[in-house]
C-alpha cells in the first residue's frame, strides 16, 4: 500500500474550520457540507500528490464529503483518499461515501461479493467503518433482500453507517422501501446523473420516488463532465482523451444557450459559471450535496462557493428555461 502512495504523518488542520452550512443526509445523523468531492480522477488523471493538494484545499475551505468508489481506477482512489485521511488525521472531521459493486475482484451484490468488497474498501481508507455505503448498480441475479439483509449485518458490526443506492431504477428504490418496512436496512441516499445538460433521467419517475420517500439525493456529474465550468466552448478546445469526448457531446447549440444563460447569471453575482450550475442543483428539492471532481485546489473554491450562492427564483426560470 505505502508502495502506491506515499504516508507523510502531519496534520495540517488542527485549526477550526469554519462551515458555511449543512446538510443531512436523508434520514440519517450524517450532516454535510453541501459539496461532495468526487474521488473518481484521483489515481486515474490525477497522481497521489496532485489529488492530495486537492484535498487539502478541499478541507481547507471548511469541505467535510468526500465522494469515492472501490471500482475507482480499480481501488486506487481509495487507497490515496485512505493515505491522506491517514496522514492528515482529519478521519472524524469527515464524511466518507464510497460505493460497491463494481470491482473487479468483488463484482456484484451477493452477500459474500458484498462482504469481501467492504473489508478492502475499509482496508484501503484505513478506517473502520464506512459512513455513507452505495451499492453501485443494480444486480438482477441477486435478490434485493439478500444485498440488504447483508448490508444490515454489516451496520450492526459498526461497518457501514448508512446505505445509498447508485444508478438504482424508481421500481428497484420502491421495492427496496418495502423490504425496509419488513425490518431491512433503509437505503437514505441515491447517487444519479443529473445535471443542466443531463436532467431526463433524473426528473420525471425518479425525482417523485426520491421526494415520496425523503432520499437524499447526491447528482454526479454535476459539471457535466467539465462543459457547464465554460472553459471549453470550440471543438477545437476540446481535449483528445476520454474525458474530452464526454465533453464534447455537450457543444451545440442547447449548450451554447446554457452557457450563454450561466455567463449571464453569473457575471450578476460575480461568480464562475461552475459554481452557478451546481447552485442551481441545490436549489432542486432533495438535492443535498453534489459531487463534483476537481483539477486544481485552485478549482475547489468555485465548487464549494455554490452552497453560499442563492439564486434568485428569476435565475433558476431562466436557467431552467435554457436547459429546457
Amino acid at each position: 500500500m505505502d508502495a502506491v502512495v506515499e504516508h507523510i504523518e502531519t496534520n495540517v488542520f488542527s485549526g477550526p474550520i469554519t462551515v458555511p452550512k449543512q446538510t443531512s443526509i436523508g434520514d440519517t445523523a450524517l450532516r454535510v457540507h453541501p459539496l461532495a468531492l468526487g474521488a473518481s480522477t484521483f489515481g486515474w488523471t490525477l497522481g497521489p500528490d496532485e489529488s492530495h493538494d486537492v484535498l487539502d484545499r478541499h478541507a481547507a475551505v471548511g469541505g467535510d464529503f468526500i465522494d469515492t468508489a472501490d471500482s475507482y481506477a480499480a481501488g486506487r482512489s481509495e487507497l490515496i483518499v485512505g493515505s491522506w485521511l491517514a496522514s492528515r488525521r482529519v478521519r472524524d472531521r469527515m464524511t466518507i461515501a464510497t460505493k460497491i459493486g463494481r470491482h473487479p475482484d468483488h463484482p456484484g451484490l451477493r452477500p459474500a461479493s458484498i462482504l469481501e468488497a467492504v473489508d478492502a474498501s475499509l482496508a484501503r481508507l484505513r478506517t473502520d467503518r464506512i459512513d455513507l455505503l452505495y451499492l453501485h448498480g443494480e444486480d438482477p441475479e441477486v435478490p434485493l433482500e439478500e444485498t440488504l439483509g447483508t448490508i444490515g449485518s454489516l451496520m450492526e458490526a459498526g461497518k457501514v453507517l448508512a446505505v445509498g443506492a447508485s444508478d438504482f431504477s424508481p421500481e428497484r428504490l420502491v421495492e427496496a422501501r418495502v423490504l425496509a418496512a419488513n425490518g431491512l436496512p433503509r437505503i437514505s441516499a441515491i447517487a444519479t446523473r443529473y445535471n443542466l445538460m443531463e436532467r431526463r433521467g433524473y426528473e420525471g419517475a425518479l425525482e417523485l420516488v426520491a421526494h415520496a420517500q425523503g432520499l437524499a439525493v447526491v447528482p454526479y456529474f454535476g459539471l457535466a463532465n467539465g462543459f457547464l465550468g465554460g472553459h471549453v466552448r470550440r471543438r477545437s478546445e476540446v481535449r483528445r482523451d476520454a474525458r474530452g469526448v464526454r465533453l464534447a457531446k455537450h457543444l451545440g447549440r442547447r449548450g451554447n444557450r446554457v452557457l450563454a444563460a450561466l455567463d449571464e447569471v453569473a457575471f450578476a453575482y460575480g461568480a464562475e459559471p461552475a459554481t452557478v450550475a451546481l447552485a442551481w442543483l441545490l436549489a432542486k428539492p432533495n438535492v443535498v450535496a453534489p459531487a463534483v471532481s476537481a483539477d486544481t485546489p485552485e478549482q475547489v473554491d468555485a465548487l464549494v462557493a455554490a452552497a453560499l450562492l442563492p439564486l434568485s427564483r428569476s435565475d433558476l426560470v431562466e436557467l431552467d428555461r435554457a436547459s429546457a
